[in-house]
């Protein structure tokens, strides 16, 4: 086997100078006024028999922590402490001003900006591919995403539809798909039920916008764009393929779950530069690691899924960064952790 030089596909920097003020509740200022809050809930809920409430707490005092950093360099760092220093990360930044959650402190351009210094810095800018974001109801939107492009020299985009906006939104359409097909850069978007959303939307609203039958007519129309559906459909649908399973009088009860339709789309072989990651999803790792592999046994998706983890979110969970990826490693075997770690997110980024 070759060496493994692992690429992380799905890793966020960003702090809470770039989270709006009041998400996901404006209960939330208490929390960034005095930060010791946490800390002293944690010590509180431990003097009680309420373990869970405990742990939870320390979880979200971890999360905290991470998020409250003075950069987004400070944020890598903490990263590395979990990965081989060969390793590389695909750094996604988040544009949630324009979900009507309230102001944040430092704006979309300045966070790209940072985020381009750190993919410079000396020590660490080897180990970071830096991929813009675009909310295309921002004015001037895409002007910024071709000066991180064209100036900055950002490898890839990031959407986030929930926030506000369909994958299939004019600004994207006409501008931003085709811009990456030109300069042969890919594209990752959410792709799960969960995470931000715009404040006043609904379930129904955020699924219609993010689930992946909504990228077929990108698809089609744009038959060269490296597309990746983060999250491979999201926790609450994993759980809903393990433990429901479908009613075999309902032909349409597969297609209404995410799991599935992303392994339909990528293993029918019709999107042959559709790609899928495993981002937050398999830390929940026991249950989730058997389905895994019986999706690995089929050749396309071999080929499609992407190593990725989701830091910091992931800090809200028990398992490590470093603690996940060598399960990762020992279950699926050399063979095919290299495949996804290594020459998968290659492919995707265009580098092999």
């Amino acid at each position: 086997m070759p060496k493994t030089e692992m690429v992380n596909c799905h890793v966020h920097t960003f702090t809470t100078a770039h989270a709006p003020r009041d998400y996901p509740h404006p209960f939330v200022r208490v929390f960034r006024a005095a930060p010791w809050l946490l800390q002293f809930l944690r010590w509180l809920s431990s003097l009680t028999a309420y373990d869970r409430v405990t742990t939870f707490l320390k979880r979200l005092e971890d999360f905290h922590r991470t998020g409250s950093r003075d950069s987004q360099r400070a944020v890598f760092r903490e990263l590395l402490h979990y990965y081989p220093r060969t390793t590389r990360f695909v750094v996604l930044p988040m544009d949630m001003a324009p979900s009507g959650h309230g102001p944040v402190q430092t704006d979309l351009p300045a966070q790209h900006d940072e985020l381009a210094a750190l993919a410079r810095d000396v020590d660490y800018g080897p180990q970071v591919i830096p991929f813009a974001t675009i909310h295309p109801e921002r004015p001037e939107a895409a002007q910024e995403l071709r000066r991180c492009i064209e100036v900055l020299g950002f490898r890839g985009v990031k959407i986030y539809p929930s926030l506000g906006f369909a994958p299939d939104h004019p600004v994207l359409m006409q501008q931003v798909y085709p811009l990456c097909i030109e300069h042969d850069i890919p594209v990752m978007t959410h792709c799960s039920r969960g995470g931000v959303h715009r404040k006043g939307w609904n379930q129904d609203r955020i699924n219609a916008v993010t689930k992946p039958a909504a990228y077929v007519p990108i698809l089609r129309k744009f038959e060269a764009l490296r597309l990746c559906l983060a999250h491979f459909g999201g926790d609450a649908d994993w759980i809903a393929h393990l433990q429901d399973g479908y009613d075999p009088d309902d032909p349409s009860a597969r297609q209404r779950n995410w799991v599935s339709v992303i392994d339909d789309m990528i293993s029918c072989g019709d999107y042959p530069n559709l790609y899928t990651d495993v981002s937050y999803t398999i830390f929940n790792f026991e249950e989730r690691i058997p389905l895994l592999r019986m999706f690995l046994t089929d050749k396309l998706m071999q080929e499609k899924v992407l190593f990725g983890s989701d830091f910091y979110m992931t800090r809200q969970e028990a398992l490590s960064e470093k603690a996940m990826s060598i399960r990762l490693r020992d279950a699926l075997g050399e063979c095919l952790f290299h495949r996804i770690a290594h020459e998968n997110p290659r492919r995707w980024l265009g580098e092999a």
